[in-house]
């Protein structure tokens, strides 16, 4: 098993020629060849973006950060940003419409603050839906829209006018999210924005880092306020939430790779594999070998 993780962003659609239309901020692909090159057979990929895909005919399987998924006929698969996707297998008869975009770009349409913690948690554990006839017309509107005015020759407020479809579209991808979850309206306040940025840089940093001051550091407050932001916003405390991303990076590489216990122990940061040894027991209850063999036992 080739274990490299490959790191890939919009350069690299880009780059590839994989998508009908490409810049900084959005991409479209609807070729099934080329989204196997996306997500690879023989080695897994942390994408840096948001894909947003709708089958509309055929199967498809697909495993994320470890895990597997099935997708078919009017399934709406939403993969966050730095998520692992490998082994991915379609159906000859595969049609599909994928979006991808750049979380900096999400970001700067201010929607990510609508409720964001709990829409990530659902899509972690149910990260494919089955959506309506109407809903994935819907879909392929806002997709064929978006799309055409993208690539249609420049004209005045060409950018206003795609950022104005984009939110729209998103609008109503929370308004089918409504259907499964329960969603708050967005209050935009300033605790509430300080929770999305800790979010955004805890689950684009890697290695994460499993001290609080360090992200405090980087979004310019202390660690007690940013700890009970976290606990009136999600119910945790950032400790409890840095452990819960950090465990799924455990989890992973000792499921997934071929790494030893050292190799997995310094790519996670860890100061030695004695540390290590004492986090994986008081996380999981086993030593790291042990919780491997435990984790590769239940995956045959």
């Amino acid at each position: 098993m080739d274990t490299e993780i490959r790191q890939e962003g919009m350069d690299d659609i880009s780059e590839k020629g994989i998508a009908v239309y490409c810049d900084e901020r959005i991409a479209f692909i609807d070729d099934m060849h080329k989204l196997k090159e996306i997500s690879p057979i023989d080695n897994p990929v942390k994408t840096e973006l948001l894909l947003v895909t709708v089958c509309l005919e055929g199967r498809a399987s697909i495993y994320l950060d470890g895990e597997s998924f099935s997708i078919g006929r009017h399934d709406l698969l939403l993969c966050r940003p730095n998520i692992i996707i490998e082994k991915s297998m379609v159906s000859m008869d595969l049609d599909f419409r994928c979006m991808c975009l750049a979380p900096e770009y999400l970001r700067h349409l201010t929607l990510i603050s609508r409720d964001s913690w709990n829409i990530l948690k659902f899509l972690d554990k149910s990260p494919v839906i089955h959506l309506t006839e109407g809903e994935i017309r819907q879909f392929c509107q806002y997709y064929d829209l978006i799309r055409a005015k993208l690539m249609s020759p420049p004209f005045r407020h060409q950018k206003e006018v795609v950022d104005a479809l984009l939110v729209a579209f998103l609008y109503d991808f929370f308004n089918v999210l409504d259907r499964f979850i329960q969603l708050a309206p967005p209050s935009y306040s300033s605790g509430e924005k300080l929770f999305q940025r800790f979010l955004a840089l805890l689950t684009s940093l890697s290695p994460k880092p499993r001290m609080v001051s360090a992200y405090a550091e980087q979004l310019c407050v202390t660690a007690k306020y940013l700890t009970s932001i976290c606990k009136k916003y999600s119910g945790y405390t950032t400790s409890e939430l840095i452990d819960q991303y950090v465990n799924k990076d455990i989890q992973y590489l000792l499921k997934k790779s071929d790494m030893s216990i050292k190799e997995i122990s310094a790519q996670l940061d860890f100061p030695n594999i004695s540390f290590f040894g004492k986090y994986v027991r008081k996380h999981f209850g086993l030593s790291p070998k042990n919780y491997r063999e435990q984790l590769q036992k239940a995956d045959k």
